[in-house]
Protein backbone atom coordinates (compact mmCIF):
# COMPACT_ATOMS: atom_id res chain seq x y z
CA UNK A 1 0.00 0.00 0.00
CA UNK A 2 1.38 3.39 -0.98
CA UNK A 3 1.07 6.13 1.60
CA UNK A 4 -0.13 9.51 0.39
CA UNK A 5 1.64 12.66 1.54
CA UNK A 6 -1.47 13.72 3.51
CA UNK A 7 -1.63 10.37 5.30
CA UNK A 8 2.12 10.47 6.02
CA UNK A 9 1.85 13.98 7.54
CA UNK A 10 -1.15 12.93 9.62
CA UNK A 11 0.76 9.89 10.92
CA UNK A 12 3.79 12.01 11.78
CA UNK A 13 1.69 14.60 13.58
CA UNK A 14 0.13 11.95 15.78
CA UNK A 15 3.42 10.26 16.67
CA UNK A 16 4.87 10.90 20.16
CA UNK A 17 8.09 12.23 18.61
CA UNK A 18 6.15 14.97 16.85
CA UNK A 19 4.96 16.26 20.24
CA UNK A 20 8.44 16.28 21.81
CA UNK A 21 10.15 19.61 22.60
CA UNK A 22 12.85 18.70 20.06
CA UNK A 23 10.29 18.46 17.28
CA UNK A 24 8.67 21.75 18.34
CA UNK A 25 11.98 23.65 18.52
CA UNK A 26 13.29 25.59 15.53
CA UNK A 27 15.46 23.71 13.07
CA UNK A 28 18.97 23.36 14.44
CA UNK A 29 21.84 22.70 12.06
CA UNK A 30 24.57 20.71 13.75
CA UNK A 31 28.10 21.56 12.65
CA UNK A 32 29.99 18.69 11.05
CA UNK A 33 32.68 18.92 13.75
CA UNK A 34 30.05 18.18 16.40
CA UNK A 35 28.77 15.20 14.44
CA UNK A 36 32.36 13.92 14.11
CA UNK A 37 33.00 14.34 17.86
CA UNK A 38 29.76 12.52 18.70
CA UNK A 39 30.64 9.66 16.36
CA UNK A 40 34.21 9.68 17.66
CA UNK A 41 33.13 9.45 21.27
CA UNK A 42 31.30 6.23 20.53
CA UNK A 43 34.37 4.95 18.69
CA UNK A 44 36.71 5.30 21.64
CA UNK A 45 37.43 1.93 23.22
CA UNK A 46 35.90 1.15 26.57
CA UNK A 47 37.56 -2.22 27.17
CA UNK A 48 40.78 -2.12 29.16
CA UNK A 49 43.18 -4.88 30.04
CA UNK A 50 46.50 -5.36 31.80
CA UNK A 51 49.44 -5.84 29.45
CA UNK A 52 52.93 -7.01 30.43
CA UNK A 53 56.14 -6.74 28.41
CA UNK A 54 58.66 -9.41 29.43
CA UNK A 55 62.31 -8.67 28.72
CA UNK A 56 65.74 -8.18 30.29
CA UNK A 57 64.33 -5.17 32.14
CA UNK A 58 61.91 -7.47 33.97
CA UNK A 59 58.12 -7.30 33.64
CA UNK A 60 56.82 -3.91 32.50
CA UNK A 61 53.11 -3.37 33.09
CA UNK A 62 50.63 -1.14 31.29
CA UNK A 63 46.88 -0.65 31.50
CA UNK A 64 45.76 -0.61 27.87
CA UNK A 65 42.59 0.21 26.00
CA UNK A 66 41.74 -2.50 23.50
CA UNK A 67 41.02 -1.44 19.91
CA UNK A 68 39.82 -4.62 18.23
CA UNK A 69 37.24 -3.49 15.71
CA UNK A 70 37.72 -1.28 12.63
CA UNK A 71 36.02 1.79 14.12
CA UNK A 72 38.12 1.68 17.31
CA UNK A 73 41.33 1.06 15.37
CA UNK A 74 40.63 3.90 12.94
CA UNK A 75 40.03 6.43 15.73
CA UNK A 76 42.82 5.16 18.01
CA UNK A 77 44.23 7.91 20.25
CA UNK A 78 43.02 10.84 18.13
CA UNK A 79 42.18 14.07 19.94
CA UNK A 80 43.69 13.00 23.28
CA UNK A 81 45.70 15.76 24.92
CA UNK A 82 47.49 13.44 27.33
CA UNK A 83 47.73 9.86 28.52
CA UNK A 84 48.90 8.51 31.89
CA UNK A 85 52.48 7.18 31.86
CA UNK A 86 51.44 3.57 32.51
CA UNK A 87 48.64 3.51 29.93
CA UNK A 88 48.43 2.77 26.24
CA UNK A 89 46.32 1.38 23.45
CA UNK A 90 46.59 -2.13 22.05
CA UNK A 91 45.45 -2.62 18.46
CA UNK A 92 44.42 -6.23 17.79
CA UNK A 93 43.88 -7.82 14.38
CA UNK A 94 42.29 -11.12 13.38
CA UNK A 95 45.06 -11.91 10.91
CA UNK A 96 48.66 -10.71 10.55
CA UNK A 97 49.17 -7.48 8.61
CA UNK A 98 52.03 -6.89 6.18
CA UNK A 99 54.61 -4.11 6.26
CA UNK A 100 52.50 -1.99 3.91
CA UNK A 101 49.92 -1.58 6.70
CA UNK A 102 51.18 1.27 8.81
CA UNK A 103 49.90 3.78 11.33
CA UNK A 104 49.48 7.51 10.92
CA UNK A 105 49.11 10.35 13.39
CA UNK A 106 46.35 12.44 11.80
CA UNK A 107 44.48 14.35 14.53
CA UNK A 108 46.65 12.67 17.19
CA UNK A 109 47.91 15.34 19.56
CA UNK A 110 50.56 13.50 21.58
CA UNK A 111 53.81 11.89 20.36
CA UNK A 112 53.76 8.11 20.69
CA UNK A 113 55.97 5.03 20.70
CA UNK A 114 54.61 2.11 18.72
CA UNK A 115 55.66 -1.49 19.23
CA UNK A 116 54.59 -3.83 16.45
CA UNK A 117 53.93 -7.33 17.83
CA UNK A 118 54.16 -10.57 15.84
CA UNK A 119 51.75 -13.51 16.06
CA UNK A 120 54.08 -15.18 18.59
CA UNK A 121 53.72 -12.23 21.00
CA UNK A 122 57.24 -10.88 20.40
CA UNK A 123 57.96 -7.27 19.48
CA UNK A 124 59.16 -7.16 15.86
CA UNK A 125 59.73 -3.39 15.57
CA UNK A 126 59.63 -0.24 17.70
CA UNK A 127 59.27 3.26 16.28
CA UNK A 128 58.41 6.73 17.49
CA UNK A 129 55.61 8.76 15.88
CA UNK A 130 55.04 12.52 15.97
CA UNK A 131 51.65 14.27 15.68
CA UNK A 132 50.66 15.24 12.17
CA UNK A 133 49.58 18.86 11.99
CA UNK A 134 48.78 19.01 8.27
CA UNK A 135 45.94 17.68 6.16
CA UNK A 136 45.22 13.97 6.35
CA UNK A 137 46.53 13.28 2.86
CA UNK A 138 49.93 14.72 3.85
CA UNK A 139 50.41 12.70 7.04
CA UNK A 140 53.17 10.10 6.76
CA UNK A 141 52.54 6.47 7.65
CA UNK A 142 54.75 4.65 10.13
CA UNK A 143 55.33 1.20 8.69
CA UNK A 144 56.88 -1.75 10.53
CA UNK A 145 59.97 -3.64 9.45
CA UNK A 146 58.05 -6.95 9.61
CA UNK A 147 54.48 -8.26 9.49
CA UNK A 148 52.59 -7.86 12.76
CA UNK A 149 49.48 -9.17 14.51
CA UNK A 150 49.05 -6.39 17.11
CA UNK A 151 50.47 -2.96 17.89
CA UNK A 152 50.96 -1.16 21.19
CA UNK A 153 50.98 2.65 21.43
CA UNK A 154 52.31 4.38 24.55
CA UNK A 155 53.67 7.86 25.29
CA UNK A 156 56.77 8.69 23.24
CA UNK A 157 60.05 7.80 24.92
CA UNK A 158 58.45 5.33 27.32
CA UNK A 159 59.69 2.13 25.71
CA UNK A 160 63.30 3.32 25.47
CA UNK A 161 63.22 4.68 29.03
CA UNK A 162 61.96 1.32 30.33
CA UNK A 163 64.49 -0.70 28.30
CA UNK A 164 61.89 -2.41 26.10
CA UNK A 165 63.49 -3.91 22.98
CA UNK A 166 62.70 -5.79 19.80
CA UNK A 167 62.36 -9.46 20.75
CA UNK A 168 60.70 -8.78 24.12
CA UNK A 169 57.51 -10.78 24.65
CA UNK A 170 54.15 -9.11 25.24
CA UNK A 171 51.21 -10.75 27.01
CA UNK A 172 47.66 -9.67 27.76
CA UNK A 173 44.51 -11.62 28.64
CA UNK A 174 43.62 -13.82 25.69
CA UNK A 175 47.02 -13.50 23.97
CA UNK A 176 48.87 -16.57 22.80
CA UNK A 177 52.38 -15.22 23.38
CA UNK A 178 54.77 -17.67 25.00
CA UNK A 179 56.15 -15.22 27.53
CA UNK A 180 58.02 -16.60 30.49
Amino acid sequence: MTMSRRRLLKTLCLSPLALSPLALSPLVITPLATVWRTASASASPSQTAPLVIHGEQGPTRFDVEIADDPQERNFGLMERESMPADHGMLFLYDAPLGVENGFWMYRTLIPLDIAFIGADGRIVDIQQMQPCKVEASSCPATQPAQAYHAALEVNAGTLEKLGVRVGDCVSWPGSNGQCG
